[in-house]
């Protein structure tokens, strides 16, 4: 039972009546989206607890910047900053400041920042899972609240959120396909954690083009663990000590991608010509290391301001739920090119479905 010698609350009504929150306050407002029989006892209770609705607050809220939250993983690498300059972008447009978190890989990070947004009263939320969440209750409380929410790469509960992903199955399987066209049948797979989707689907994508190709699918030559330099150092210069080393690597991403270049050089093979490299990371940095680096690339700016874009449509009222796909270049260089491409360079736009 609530206490209802201070002032009551919108919780109070809640939890009295057994609903969420966002239930009764649409209640109060005469939302078509709750029953006339909700709504009746909503106000019944209302009135009964003399719950008030504070005008004062309303009108902090009217006069207010229009703030969007967004919460990243990691900020420092190019990909997330990319994402976030897109958001940004889309925003200023149509009046809205941002309000950016990094949960730095952490599911607590990450909940106290939706909960740090929940409290600043912002419109809505953009949000890039961190890779150690697994307990979504943080975004279901989103959902009941009635607060707008887009997903931007790493996404989870596709049915009650928008989201923009990229086609990395697409990517990864013509990433695949060019490695086994230039001589690879030995081609490993350095991912992150199998729960994270992103992950799901390049190593979807990676494992199809093998059965294109009738290879056997050695899962000795699959890692998947966290996503952090050191791990994917060790998973690969174990793989390369073995006498059935790989004679191809795809990473997926910049982290592991470095880790995995690094690697490969410290155990004294060449690049491509004993082991070719394809990794899922951005092109400037690819461009920059000698041998110039074979890479997938997002179009991270686009991801962002396609998020942010959807996120808007959802504040100004509309509840579709929508899921866009972003596609990716494959960039040829010669960490992977056997035979080196005409002009130093080759770009593949792989398709989204």
């Amino acid at each position: 039972m609530a206490d209802y010698k201070r002032r009551t609350s919108l919780k109070d009504l809640a939890q009295e009546l057994g609903v969420s929150i966002a239930t009764v306050s649409r209640a109060l407002r005469n939302s078509p989206e709750i029953g006339k029989d909700m709504q009746q006892k909503v106000k019944e209770l209302a009135k009964r607890l003399n719950y008030r609705p504070n005008p004062f607050a309303r009108s902090l809220r009217r006069e207010a910047p229009r703030v969007i939250g967004v919460v990243m993983p990691n900020l420092v690498s190019h990909y997330y900053a990319a994402v976030l300059d897109g958001i940004e972008d889309e925003a200023a447009k149509a009046g809205y400041s941002v309000i950016s978190a990094n949960s730095h890989e952490d599911f607590e990070a990450e909940a106290r920042a939706v909960d740090n947004f929940i409290s600043l009263h912002v419109e809505g939320i953009v949000a890039c899972l961190a890779q150690s969440t697994t307990d979504y209750s943080h975004f279901v409380t989103i959902a009941d609240m009635g607060i707008p929410l887009v997903f931007c790469g790493r996404t989870c509960l596709t049915d009650r959120f928008s989201s923009v992903t990229a086609n990395g199955d697409e990517a990864a399987r013509a990433a695949t396909q060019h490695l086994i066209d230039t001589g690879s049948r030995r081609v490993a797979f350095i991912g992150g954690p199998n729960h994270l989707d992103m992950v799901a689907r390049r190593k979807h994508g990676y494992l199809e083009a093998l059965r294109d190709n009738r290879i056997a699918i050695d899962r000795t030559l699959v890692a998947c663990g966290r996503i952090d330099y050191d791990v994917a150092h060790r998973a690969v210069s174990e793989m390369l000590a073995r006498p059935d080393r790989p004679d191809a690597i795809l990473a997926f991403n910049d982290t592991i991608t470095f880790a995995a270049f690094t690697a490969i050089k410290q155990s004294g093979l060449r690049i491509p010509e004993d082991v070719a490299l394809i990794g899922f990371t951005d092109d400037a940095h690819a461009a920059y290391v000698t041998p110039r680096m074979s890479a997938i690339v997002d179009q991270s700016h686009l991801m962002g301001s396609t998020a942010c874009r959807m996120l808007l449509q959802s504040i100004g009222g509309d509840p579709t739920v929508r899921r866009e796909v972003v596609p990716q270049k494959l960039v040829i260089r010669e960490t992977s090119a056997r035979i080196p491409p005409a002009g130093g360079a080759t770009e593949v736009l792989t398709h989204a479905d």
